[in-house]
This record gives C-alpha cells, sequence and structure tokens, in this order.
C-alpha cells in the first residue's frame, strides 16, 4: 500500500510539473542550453549549473530544480556531440566516448553513432532516476539514526575517497587538495561558540565562505585561463546524417546496458568522483565482457552505449547522497548543493520530515529532463553540432562576464568577486600542478559539516573518542578511512605483494 501511494504522488507530481506549460519551456529550453555548454569544448556541466544557479536567485525552488536538472542533464549527454564528430571531448565525462565515437563518425555513422548516444543517455538517465527514487528514502531513514560522530566520520571520507580517487598520479595530491578546501571552510565564525578563525579582522569574512563564488571561482576561472592559454580549436565537423534510436542494436546490447547502468548509480553514490570516472569503469568493463575486445577503438557499438549509459545514470546516483546525506555524488551535484543552500533547502537525513516531496518533486524533474533530452537529442542533433564550428576562445569572454555576475547577484555582494578571482587563481596552480579541483570543492562544501559534527561529538562525550568504537556505522567508516590511508603507505604494499607472491606463486615444472 505504501509503494503505491508512492507511485501515485509521484505521476501526480509529474503530471502537475507537465501540466504547465511555462514548466515544460523551461525544462526545453534549459536541456537545449545543456547541450550546448557540453558540447563545446572548456563549457562543463559543472560550470553551466553553477551560472545557471546564480540566475535562480530569487525564483521559487521547484522552477529552479527544473531549469538546473534540465542543464545537468543537457551537459552530460552533450558532451558526446563534440567526442563524435571532432573527437574533441565536450565534457570530461565524454572522454571515453571518443573512443569509438569518433571512428565511427569517420566511417559515415555519425547520425547512428548520437542515436545510440541519446538511447542509452535516455535510458542511463531513466535507471538513475529508478534508483534516486528507491533509494533514497531508505538512505535517508537510515541516516535518521546517525549521530554527530557518523556524520563527521561521513563528512571526512567523503573528502578522503573524493581526493584517492580523484587524484591523476599521486593519491596524495588528491588528499592534499581535499585538506585545502578542508581549511577553506574553517575560515569564519565557528558555529557552536562563535569564535572568529583565519578571519584576519576583516568583517565579511566571519560569516565564512560563500559556496557559489567558491564553486564558480574553482571550476570557472581555470577553464577560461586554460582555453584562453591553448588557443583551443576544434577540426571540421563530421556531417551528421538524420539521428534516429537504434532499438535493434540497443536490443542487442541490453547485459551492457545494465551493467553499465548500475556501475554508473554506484559509482555516483560515491562522495565527489563524477560522470567521467563512471564512463571510463563502464567502458572498461564492457571491453573485459565483449567477445570481440579487439574492436574496441576502432568504432564498436558496445563501447559508445557502455559509456553514455554510465555517464548519465552516474547523475541519478550522484544526487542519493546529496539530498539525503547532504554529500554530493559529483562536481556538477556540488553546485545542485549550493543552489539548495540559496533556496533554503537543507539536503540531509531531515528533508524527508521538512519537505516531504522533495525527494518525489526531484526523480519527477529526473524523469522530465531525461525524456526532454531525448527528444532534444533526435530532434535538434544535427543543428546543435553546428555550434561546434565557433571557436570556443570566442565563448570565454562572455563565460567569465557570466561568472562575475553570478558570483556578484548572490547577496550583491562585491566582495564575492574578490573571493571568486583568488579561488580561481589557486585552483589553476592547483591544476597545472595535478592536484584536482574537485576534493578541494568536495572539502569547501564538507568541512563546516565535519568540523561542527566533531565538536559537538567531542562536548556531548566531554572529550573522549570511545563512541566511535561502540557504534556500528561510525566504526565501520572509520576502519574505512584507517584502510585508506594504509593502502598507500610502502608497508602496506610490500605486505601485499609477498602475500600474492607466496599464495599466487607459480609452481615450477
Amino acid at each position: 500500500m505504501f509503494v503505491l501511494e508512492r507511485l501515485w504522488d509521484f505521476y501526480q507530481t509529474v503530471f502537475a510539473l507537465a501540466s504547465n506549460p511555462a514548466n515544460v519551456i523551461l525544462l526545453f529550453g534549459s536541456v537545449i542550453l545543456g547541450i550546448i555548454f557540453g558540447a563545446l569544448p572548456g563549457l562543463t556541466a559543472t560550470l553551466g549549473v553553477g551560472l545557471l544557479t546564480t540566475l535562480t536567485y530569487g525564483i521559487n525552488t521547484p522552477t529552479a530544480m527544473i531549469t538546473l536538472l534540465g542543464m545537468y542533464v543537457g551537459a552530460i549527454y552533450g558532451g558526446s556531440y563534440g567526442s563524435i564528430c571532432v573527437n574533441i571531448p565536450g565534457t570530461a565525462a565524454a572522454a571515453a566516448t571518443a573512443m569509438d565515437g569518433y571512428p565511427l563518425a569517420c566511417k559515415g555513422e555519425a547520425g547512428r553513432a548520437l542515436g545510440l548516444t541519446t538511447t542509452a543517455s535516455f535510458i542511463g538517465t531513466t535507471v538513475g532516476m529508478f534508483f534516486l527514487a528507491v533509494c533514497a528514502p531508505l538512505v535517508a531513514s537510515l541516516a535518521l539514526q546517525f549521530t554527530s560522530y557518523e556524520f563527521f566520520l561521513l563528512a571526512f571520507f567523503g573528502i578522503m575517497i573524493s581526493g584517492g580517487l580523484t587524484g591523476q598520479d599521486l593519491v596524495y595530491k588528491g588528499w592534499i587538495a581535499g585538506l585545502i578546501g578542508l581549511f577553506l571552510a574553517m575560515i569564519g565564525r565557528d558555529a557552536l561558540q562563535f569564535f572568529p578563525r583565519f578571519t584576519f579582522g576583516i568583517s565579511e569574512l566571519d560569516g565564512g565562505l560563500e559556496v557559489v563564488p567558491v564553486l564558480i571561482g574553482a571550476f570557472g576561472i581555470p577553464q577560461i585561463i586554460q582555453v584562453i592559454r591553448d588557443q583551443l580549436s576544434v577540426g571540421e565537423a563530421k556531417r551528421v546524417q538524420r539521428v534516429l534510436p537504434e532499438l535493434k542494436i540497443i536490443g542487442k546490447h541490453i547485459p551492457t546496458i545494465i551493467r553499465s547502468a548500475l556501475i554508473g548509480v554506484g559509482i555516483g553514490a560515491v562522495p565527489g568522483i563524477g560522470e567521467d570516472v563512471a564512463a571510463w569503469v563502464s567502458y572498461g568493463a564492457a571491453k573485459k565482457s565483449s567477445k570481440h575486445p579487439e574492436t574496441f577503438g576502432k568504432g564498436a557499438y558496445e563501447g559508445v552505449i557502455a559509456c553514455e549509459t554510465g555517464n548519465n545514470a552516474c547523475i541519478g546516483g550522484a544526487i542519493i547522497p546529496l539530498l539525503t546525506l547532504g554529500v554530493p555524488g559529483s562536481p556538477p551535484a556540488a553546485m545542485l548543493l549550493g543552489a539548495l543552500m540559496i533556496h533554503n533547502v537543507t539536503p540531509g537525513p531531515m528533508i524527508s520530515i521538512e519537505h516531504p516531496h522533495f525527494i518525489t518533486q526531484m526523480t519527477a524533474i529526473l524523469m522530465l529532463a531525461s525524456f526532454a533530452m531525448f527528444v532534444s537529442g533526435v530532434l535538434l542533433a544535427s543543428q546543435v553540432v553546428k555550434v561546434l564550428r565557433v571557436p570556443p576562445p570566442l565563448f570565454m569572454p562572455i563565460v567569465l562576464v557570466l561568472c562575475v555576475i553570478g558570483s556578484y547577484s548572490l547577496g550583491t555582494k562585491v566582495f564575492n568577486l574578490y573571493l571568486m578571482l583568488p579561488v580561481g587563481i589557486l585552483a589553476y596552480f592547483m591544476q597545472s600542478m595535478g592536484y584536482p579541483i574537485a576534493p578541494m570543492v568536495i572539502g569547501v562544501i564538507l568541512g563546516p559539516m565535519a568540523d561542527e559534527n566533531l565538536r559537538r561529538a567531542l562536548m556531548v562525550s566531554q572529550g573522549s573518542l570511545w563512541p566511535i568504537f561502540t557504534r556500528p556505522v561510525a566504526l565501520i567508516l572509520f576502519i574505512l578511512i584507517l584502510w585508506m590511508f594504509a593502502s598507500q603507505m610502502p608497508f602496506y604494499r610490500r605486505f601485499t605483494g609477498w602475500v600474492k607472491g607466496k599464495v599466487w606463486k607459480p609452481t615450477s615444472a
């Protein structure tokens, strides 16, 4: 009976949103804008959601979420346009798609490749929506049992695992980036005793760092500098025929779709990793399980389907911890967290109590966004691809103006511009030295949660850490954090190498 009630509530929400013409126009407009952002190299899904976040300031929450989720879904899908047509991924999430998408375009099958990506993206987003509807209420009810120790360890675990999985060459670089973000989150008066920390007498810092200017600076400024510095341009776009859903080919690869969708949802639920990792893992799994792995990289339909299903399923997976725990599962989800804060929606275990229909509403919007993406992709792909002929450096001044307007419009504070610029420059130099930006941003977002809950827990227990070892969830998180640190130590690697040599040592003939 409860399931039927939730299903009826879901369909009512979908009908209420879809029956409003203004919502439909806004949804399609934001999806198409997202596709353009995703298609153009240098304009990412994270940047698009961040810029739109500032424009939604002052409008009602459902309308804002329609706009932002439409941009999110459209941009993750739109990245495949550049990958297939010019072999330059529009977003990091579409980098794996170029492996087989561009060879297909060189064979004259660009339209078919885009049809496969459109269908696979729709299926992946729908699967992610399903898991969001099913898992989010369960995770939220479980999170109601959390105490301050669990929330501290969860926040710290999110920062550490984000750094560990996004570090390009050394895991330490990802952890350092996360700790830098954690330090930035400590700026301002603390929430419990209202004592100023690292404010240096600047009154504007008493309230801490505004999340949205930090996000825009961290993701926008480095992208602008890099595109202008490298004078990034695209080649001649491959001609795109009519884009049609290839249901026969999709039907042959149902196991690949199911596997990639589950991988995408699972990776999305891990804090701070993102759609690009989901795409590469899905691609690798498809190649390993394929009967003809030698065709990958030469125009395999299976490779394109796996990548696009995985990175789009990651969207729903990333929103699950965002809504239920307040921990974003990907960089664009971190931007969504900033938007929710602007609209006075506090993600976490209490969201089902404070906003009983919000999770259902987000699920319904994600479903409508997936339909809008599918329709837009089928009808407008050949036209949107023409945008790739515009040199990306021409867009960068416009993006810079939007970054400035967006940061200033949040509270109309000039200080936000002073905050955005140094954070952006710091992020640019970190990126140049191989330090990932996502862990730093996750650290800024989760830092207050970690700090406040740790200090509250120590106050309640009079400075004792013993409750960590008496609570099962806290103990599991603590062990996982210790294992993450230990697994990168030289003695651990020597020990595991010794064990493997003893257990799997081949016997001599």
